[in-house]
């Protein structure tokens, strides 16, 4: 069974902002604020003016986020 993030994927890795929000647990409102604070997962903005995400700029966001153990 493919993933509704797996099929937002194209052959390149590029995520689409639906995919990144439902793996990120997160309203897309929430996201624009990271996003105008710097502090989002790095994109490209297409011309048409959506947004994608290569896989390794989000998975390198998620480490860059993590905590050490207590």
């Amino acid at each position: 069974m493919t993933s509704p993030a797996r099929k937002a994927s194209n052959a390149q890795g590029h995520l689409k902002l639906s995919a990144v929000l439902e793996e990120l647990d997160m309203s897309r409102s929430a996201f624009y604020r990271l996003r105008a604070r710097g502090k989002a997962p790095k994109c490209i903005k297409l011309p048409n003016g959506q947004l994608r995400f290569r896989r390794r700029d989000v998975d390198a966001w998620f480490a860059a986020h993590e905590e050490p153990a207590p």
